[in-house]
């Protein structure tokens, strides 16, 4: 048959699209109920319909597909669940945005219908463009199966949620304090709140005590608050304000009587040791209030202007009341002091405006209850974290946890199944809206107005895409899933809230593995974002270099859940790689049509590898490439992803590259013989079979295209759905490996000494390496044809106590003395000038490097660091020196 023709150069944009759609038209992605396979689920952490893939997105699903086509070529029916989130408040503020700027219009101009219906075209859009970035990455998602938290099957499971809950009693409306976002004009949970320090002031106002011409002075960082303030509040062990506990203060300004009261959580070395209670405004005020009946008093409206409470402050945003107050407090002779205060100050964490504090009536899951069983899972080690770190920070984050508050005065999103009875006082909470109400009869009923948190739907996730509530065939055989991979950042938002649901609604964890993998930064190790501007775009890197090179180059970045620092510079080295491994492949090629051997014959066939035929170096190979099958398995299947890449990359571009396709070479040029030649690349086919199948998880395109040009007949028709590589203890040989090993260092000390005596590559050597141990002497004489192939020796001598020959250059590797002739290899004059003269400039910067190591001042100012460099740097002159030196001795002799 026709001989394909190989191109010299690999080119990703002729081969990517081309093999992902031949994935898809055969089903390998898609996964079925094989009672005769064990199954095993990964679901995707479900990218936001907010925007476009980062950078983030392809490095934590990289993750995901190695695991996934590591697993499926492990014979397991793999299922990859993939879909997208509707991600409530963060859509929401997208499309806010996009309206005003686009139409400029509100969303309240537009109104509540004709927004969702807004929302859910962008979705429509955005969704595509996700999943088609998910693809150009090479992901193997089931695409059959794709799923969005706000379909029809995930809303419906939402609803059953929400009304288990209620009639359980684990779901409660209560009027409390929550964090408000004046922006989003949104409650948000304590976990969407981002802190930050900031330079602020602590301001110290008197108070007038009632009847007296005394004060009591309380400090705060939020004066504006003080108009809600309720009383005031001090230790009930504080020996200074014992007298005034029961005393009524006046609030400046307002003139509000205010009692003061003693309550044990009063800091006392707080500011003055007397603190403020503004029950509406501050969590633990709150809690204060309701131990001695206090009755709130709000003065915030929803966007966080002053309301009538306020006074003559009403309708001024919160900031101006600020500045205008506490100038109105000066003049009264109120403001004892100013001080300077760094604190932390709570941000929305989709629009980073200051939260307040806010008292309002919201939805809430009793959680603790939720909490027990998933800290009990965890502490058995029933699910395990990778890192390990992560376990700690979940237990304690769980056994301290709060009152979760689920809805979101927000248009997007799962509209809380609760319906209010328009005629008596009955609440409803139901799947399908009610038509009459069992209490009184009456037919009309309002819908709450609120949606649900986003995470709320998202804690599903693991078995609701499996079509629960209904008991499908799916959900028995793919629950509980196996692995999840996601950010650290959302191990309290979703991965402990999966824990609880899971436990909860299906009686099981919903995986056993969670790898946490941390953040792609910039080459400063700065956190890539929009608003920074220095934010890649993978689809950009996937243009310029390709998927492959992309995958392999984040792999090579990456260290056990650790951030990486990533340059667009950096995917060169996975470019340079693929190219590699297409050299590789396109030299065996060659060889192949050389020797006039069929494309496809070359199985790995034990009887031909026992044979009498097999070299060291075959023999070395093997047994190298057993040991890496080792490695690369055991690495991938404990989440050590950069020790398996570590592994496979060493051991083929300098193991099998750099050492044995060299090594063959003589034997597939030269005069061997056809079985030989066969032997040669049966080896070496075999091998390279064997790396493509290890490195198909991280580059699955180009390990593809290799893959169908020299499968034989035997194999399976996709690298995809073959068999993943075995260890076989036959083919580890540890004699072969210590005396390759012997060989190579021989090799490298030849190779050295050419390079320091400046002997021209193309000019060939004699050398002499002389022992007393005979064993190692044969061992170099055995195998004379891999040192002239490689280090271009012509004439090798191997003498049991040879002298060292006049004007040689020598090394000592082991017990062997190794010796190289210069005579006719170099210019004696021009080296000798050469080394004298890079000598003087050796000492010269060692002078000068002594002198600074010498300075006090140096050693006195100088960071650790920098003076532990400048040491080693001394070092290594001073071992470049001494070898100069030798080298000058060996050619004046």
């Amino acid at each position: 048959m026709m001989r394909q023709e190989i191109p010299k150069v690999y080119d990703p944009k002729n081969v990517e699209d081309r093999l992902y759609e031949f994935w898809v038209q055969n089903n390998y992605f898609h996964a079925e109920v094989n009672p005769e396979r064990q199954p095993y689920t990964i679901v995707i952490p479900p990218p936001n319909v907010t925007d476009v893939l980062h950078m983030g997105h392809a490095y934590n699903n990289t993750f995901q597909d190695i695991i996934i086509r590591f697993q499926r070529m492990q014979d397991k029916e793999a299922l990859w669940f993939p879909g997208t989130d509707h991600a409530g408040i963060a859509t929401q503020n997208v499309v806010e945005r996009f309206l005003k700027k686009e139409k400029n219009q509100t969303r309240h101009q537009v109104g509540r219908e004709k927004f969702v219906e807004f929302v859910w075209q962008w979705r429509e859009e955005r969704g595509r463009t996700i999943i088609e970035q998910l693809k150009k990455m090479g992901f193997s998602c089931d695409w059959q199966r794709e799923r969005f938290t706000m379909d029809e099957g995930m809303s419906r499971a939402v609803l059953e949620v929400f009304v288990r809950l209620y009639n359980k009693g684990l779901i409660h409306r209560n009027k409390y304090i929550i964090n408000w976002c004046p922006r989003c004009q949104t409650a948000l949970s304590d976990e969407e709140v981002e802190h930050q320090n900031h330079d602020g002031n602590l301001w110290y106002i008197n108070y007038p005590i009632s009847g007296t011409t005394q004060t009591i002075t309380v400090a705060t960082t939020r004066p504006e608050t003080m108009l809600g303030d309720v009383a005031v509040a001090v230790h009930p062990q504080d020996d200074r304000f014992k007298d005034l506990v029961g005393r009524i203060a006046t609030l400046p300004i307002l003139g509000r009587d205010l009692q003061i009261i003693a309550d044990d959580t009063v800091d006392m070395e707080f500011g003055t040791g007397a603190v403020k209670v503004t029950p509406a405004h501050d969590p633990n005020d709150f809690v204060i209030g309701q131990r001695h009946n206090l009755e709130p008093i709000n003065v915030l409206n929803e966007d966080a202007s002053l309301n009538e409470n306020a006074g003559k402050y009403a309708g001024m945003d919160r900031l101006q009341t600020r500045k205008r107050l506490v100038q109105d407090l000066k003049k009264g002779g109120f403001l004892e002091r100013i001080e300077d205060h760094r604190h932390s100050i709570g941000h929305c964490y989709r629009c980073n405006t200051i939260v307040e504090p806010y008292l309002s009536e919201q939805w809430f899951v009793k959680i603790k209850p939720l909490a027990e069983p998933a800290l009990e899972a965890v502490r058995e080690g029933k699910i395990k974290f990778h890192p390990a770190r992560w376990t700690k920070v979940f237990i304690n984050w769980l056994e301290n946890i709060h009152d979760w508050c689920i809805s979101r005065q927000l248009w997007w999103g799962h509209r809380i199944p609760i319906y209010y009875c328009q005629n008596c006082d009955a609440v409803v909470a139901s799947i399908d809206p009610p038509t009459t109400c069992e209490k009184c009869n009456h037919p009309e009923f309002k819908q709450d107005p609120d949606v649900l948190d986003t995470w709320f739907s998202s804690q599903l996730w693991p078995f609701a895409t499996l079509g629960w509530p209904e008991e499908t065939k799916e959900l028995k055989y793919f629950y509980p899933t196996d692995t999840l991979v996601t950010g650290p950042d959302i191990i309290f938002f979703w991965v402990a809230r999966m824990v609880m649901a899971g436990l909860e609604f299906m009686g099981e964890i919903p995986f056993h593995d969670v790898y946490f993998n941390g953040i792609v930064r910039d080459a400063q190790g700065i956190k890539m974002s929009k608003s920074r501007g220095n934010g890649i775009d993978p689809l950009e890197l996937i243009e310029d270099y390709s998927a492959d090179a992309v995958r392999f180059s984040l792999l090579m970045l990456s260290s056990e859940g650790q951030d990486i620092n990533l340059a667009k510079s950096d995917i060169e080295m996975g470019r340079n790689f693929s190219n590699k491994l297409w050299n590789g492949f396109r030299f065996l090629w060659m060889n192949m049509e050389e020797s006039d051997l069929e494309k496809g014959n070359f199985d790995f066939v034990q009887s031909a590898l026992k044979s009498d035929q097999l070299d060291l170096a075959d023999l070395w190979i093997l047994s190298r490439y057993q040991k890496t099958v080792r490695k690369v398995t055991r690495g991938l299947e404990r989440y050590k992803f950069h020790e398996a890449v570590d592994a496979i990359y060493s051991f083929f571009w300098r193991e099998y590259c750099d050492w044995y396709l060299e090594l063959i070479k003589p034997r597939l040029y030269g005069e061997a013989s056809p079985e030989d030649k066969r032997v040669a690349l049966d080896v070496a086919l075999a091998v390279l079979k064997g790396i493509l199948q290890m490195l198909h998880p991280i580059i699955p395109f180009i390990t593809e295209e290799i893959w169908l040009k020299i499968r034989s007949e035997s194999d399976s028709e996709s690298i995809m759905i073959s068999s993943w590589p075995t260890e076989s203890r036959t083919f580890i040989s540890e004699s072969a490996e210590k005396d390759m090993e012997a060989i190579q260092d021989v090799i490298g000390a030849i190779r050295n000494i050419r390079g320091e005596m400046n002997v021209p590559r193309n000019k060939s050597a004699r050398v002499i390496v002389t022992s007393m141990n005979g064993a190692n002497l044969d061992l170099i004489t055995g195998h004379k044809d891999y040192f002239q192939h490689l280090a271009n020796v012509e004439q090798l001598e191997c003498v049991r106590g040879a002298e060292k020959p006049r004007k040689a250059a020598s090394a000592v590797v082991s017990d062997l003395e190794i010796y190289m002739p210069l005579e006719g290899l170099i210019d004696f004059g021009v080296e000798k000038a050469r080394l004298e003269k890079e000598i003087a400039r050796l000492e010269k910067q060692l002078e000068n490097l002594n002198y600074k190591l010498q300075s006090s001042d140096f050693l006195n100012k100088a960071p650790e660091e920098i003076i532990s460099r400048e040491k080693k740097k001394k070092s290594d002159f001073e071992s470049n020196l001494d070898k100069l030196k030798l080298n000058l001795e060996s050619i004046a002799e």
